[in-house]
């Protein structure tokens, strides 16, 4: 008999978060296509089922505890007991240091460190039970340092601590932890990113496919292609480890 297996996705009303959800429906899982706006998740549902798989839109703010606490029961009850995570649920509060507010910093740092921390506290108790269990944290490779952005890339290194020891503590359970740090992808973030800079998207694309190996930007599917492999059986014996999907070498 083959098992379902669940998996949140957090973020994933759009973007990379909404790729990895769909992508993992296709995979065989039972997918929570959690976010901010439960009904922006609805679209992605939709989508899943439409193709034949199983998903549920689950509205919830990561940074708050009671109501990670409350979303992954609801998870566990309506779709079944969660066994994968993916920590993609993000923001931006872009600028340079003398401009960056306190709320600009905690905002970030809420969603990204806090968020995952909470959701990965709420999902392993069942990782634990089942003897088996796969989190993904969404990092960057803004994680090696970035211009206007020292509350994300502060955090995005913090992902890739927080990933570490997670691997370390959970190994034992038949849990690992790994990370996936996307260079430059084509979102709506890096579209905002284009308009704070005052460029173009199309400008910013071409500017930065000129730095990359491959001649191209990102796409949301390659990092739900590289989430699929952390997260498949074959994985299990890969933990710990800090993937970054930029089209060539991060220095």
């Amino acid at each position: 008999m083959t098992i379902t297996r669940t998996a949140i996705v957090t973020g994933a009303a759009r973007g990379i978060g909404a790729a990895v959800a769909k992508r993992l429906a296709a995979d065989g899982f039972a997918v929570a296509v959690a976010d901010l706006d439960e009904a922006a998740g609805k679209p992605v549902v939709e989508e899943i089922e439409n193709a034949g798989g199983r998903a549920l839109a689950v509205g919830v703010d990561v940074g708050d505890e009671p109501a990670v606490r409350a979303a992954v029961e609801r998870i566990a009850g309506e779709l079944g007991e969660p066994t994968v995570l993916v920590n993609n649920a993000g923001i931006i509060r872009d600028n340079l240091l003398f401009k960056m507010t306190a709320d600009d910093w905690d905002a970030v740092m809420n969603v990204h460190l806090r968020g995952s921390f909470l959701m990965a506290r709420a999902v392993q108790g069942y990782m634990v039970k089942a003897g088996w269990g796969r989190i993904v944290n969404l990092s960057s490779t803004s994680a090696l340092g970035n211009r206007g952005q020292a509350n994300y890339a502060a955090a995005k290194a913090g992902l890739q601590g927080f990933t570490k020891t997670l691997a370390i503590e959970l190994g034992k359970f038949g849990v690992t932890v790994n990370a996936v740090a996307p260079g430059f992808i084509e979102t709506d973030m890096t579209a905002a990113t284009a308009e704070r800079i005052g460029v173009s998207f199309e400008q910013l694309k071409k500017d930065t496919v000129a730095r990359i190996p491959v001649a191209r930007t990102g796409l949301p599917a390659d990092i739900a292609h590289a989430v699929a492999f952390f997260v498949s059986e074959g994985a299990g014996f890969v933990s710990g480890q800090v993937l970054y999907v930029a089209g060539g070498p991060t220095v």
